[in-house]
């Protein structure tokens, strides 16, 4: 903390005002405050009360000073609850003394969370009220609340989401809408009987995606571990145990970049059900989704930040991926087009390829690169390459590509779904050629992991396998970026005084 005298003048008149307090023998942050009902509740109860009316009630009410008046006789302050009700409060000098008037103007500031108690009214002009005869402080805000004319920047929003709930009724909103989404995705699951579980976050060898994970050292075990990239390896052994219907919603670590979509720790929900294949996931990730916004938006309907609304009711589009590479490129290619076919497709695109791409990996970056942007609405892209796509069953009629799908919302991925491999010979093949992938320096290639082709040789039923991103789920419920959607997302730390 810097010397008092080198504070802006804000936070130096305030933190005087905090010794001042302190020196008369008042409490700046005292343990309690009187309270008897909330801002909604008060509002909601006296809804109806007509102009000019003394109730006889009296109440204590808490909250944030968000504007303050004070004149002669008599002062007004709009008091703001978490959840952005407010209601004004009133000071006469009849009713609560010249005393605590003087200090009320003396002591208070804009920010500061304050508790009053008083006669519920209405005034002159209606307004319901609170007629103080006393009230105490129940925090000093130390510095002070942004101004209304200047809007706080995207970057000051995430970097200080304390202050962005305060002031700002779409933060509030959109914190309030996670916990309503993550209920309707749980009843959604359980009128289906799936199981919730929870699986480690620490794991001895990182798998169930393509990603490059973050590492860290068990002090008490001495040996490096992973967080996790994916639940997929575990919740897959509850099913071989006969959990048959499961699913998780967790935290993932993945050491990749970060951009309007993507976030190196973020929420997924990921499920498995025996017996089920990827059409079954379709149909129940469309389930999870409309109910979602049916939760929030009480319609299939939602409404986006800006205004727009997004249909996400009906059954949803579908495509082949490689018939989407093909219309994107102005040629047929199919699952048996080349490395070489393809390097030559890409180099027309103008795209670099990495010379440790597989042949799946490079078809996979021309549909990013040609045909990603023209996915507007909800559509399932269907028909991954086989190659990159190592926990998937290969497609029952189509050689060379796996029963995988990706959904896609206004132009980004939402959840991604299968009909899962079960044979634990082909894949053990699988993750050899992975683990060989890794050898070369792919730094997202899985490892062989041992115990899980152990749990597959117990035998593992035929299932299906969904994941969706829970952050992504958001955006596409609010058109926000992902950086919105997280209430403290990672950021870099800042390096001056904000």
């Amino acid at each position: 903390m810097a010397d008092e005298d080198d504070l802006p003048e804000q936070l130096r008149i305030r933190r005087q005002k905090r010794e001042a307090i302190l020196s008369r023998g008042g409490q700046a942050y005292p343990v309690s405050v009187a309270r008897t009902t909330s801002l909604k509740n008060l509002r909601d109860t006296y809804k109806d009360l007509a102009i000019d009316v003394a109730t006889g009630k009296i109440e204590s009410i808490t909250g944030r000073v968000i504007f303050k008046r004070d004149t002669g006789k008599l002062c007004f302050a709009n008091l703001r609850e978490g959840d952005g009700t407010e209601l004004q409060a009133m000071f006469s000098l009849d009713k609560i003394g010249e005393a605590q008037l003087e200090i009320w103007k003396a002591e208070i500031d804009l920010g500061d969370l304050v508790s009053v108690t008083g006669e519920v009214i209405t005034s002159k002009r209606g307004e319901l009220s609170i007629l103080a005869n006393s009230f105490e402080l129940a925090a000093k805000a130390l510095r002070p609340l942004p101004v209304d004319h200047k809007p706080l920047s995207e970057e000051t929003r995430v970097r200080m989401r304390y202050v962005d709930l305060i002031v700002r009724p779409e933060a509030r909103s959109n914190a309030r809408m996670r916990p309503t989404v993550m209920r309707s995705l749980r009843e959604t699951f359980n009128s289906r009987e799936f199981i919730e579980v929870e699986t480690p976050m620490l794991q001895v060898m990182h798998g169930g995606a393509a990603a490059r994970p973050f590492k860290t050292f068990s002090n008490a075990y001495d040996m490096d571990l992973f967080l996790r990239i994916a639940p997929e390896l575990f919740l897959k052994r509850c099913v071989v145990g006969g959990l048959e219907k499961v699913f998780e919603i967790n935290r993932n670590f993945r050491n990749e970049g970060a951009d309007s979509s993507h976030s190196p720790e973020f929420a997924m929900i990921e499920t498995y059900e025996a017996y089920g294949d990827w059409n079954t996931m379709a149909d129940l990730t469309r389930t999870l989704v409309q109910d979602a916004a049916k939760a929030v938006f009480g319609s299939h309907v939602v409404k986006h930040h800006d205004g727009r609304e997004l249909d996400l009711g009906g059954k949803w589009a579908e495509i082949s991926l490689f018939d989407a590479i093909s219309d994107g490129v102005g040629e047929k290619v199919t699952p048996q087009s080349t490395l070489d076919d393809l390097k030559k497709i890409a180099t027309k695109l103008g795209i670099k390829v990495d010379p440790k791409w597989i042949t799946g990996k490079l078809a996979e970056e021309i549909f990013e690169h040609v045909a990603v942007d023209k996915l507007k609405g909800p559509i399932f892209v269907k028909g991954y390459p086989i190659d990159t796509s190592p926990l998937v069953r290969a497609h029952r009629d189509v050689a060379g590509i796996a029963e995988k799908w990706d959904l896609y919302v206004e132009g980004f991925e939402l959840a991604t779904g299968y009909s899962e491999l079960v044979d634990p010979v082909i894949q053990r093949d699988r993750l050899v050629e992975q683990a060989k992938l890794g050898a070369k320096g792919d730094l997202e290639a899985m490892g062989l992991d041992e115990d899980f082709l152990r749990a597959m040789e117990h035998g593992m039923p035929p299932m299906g396998g969904m994941g969706m991103g829970v952050d992504r789920l958001l955006m596409a419920l609010t058109g926000l970026g992902i950086r919105e959607t997280i209430l403290f997302p990672l950021v870099k730390p800042s390096t001056g005084d904000e």
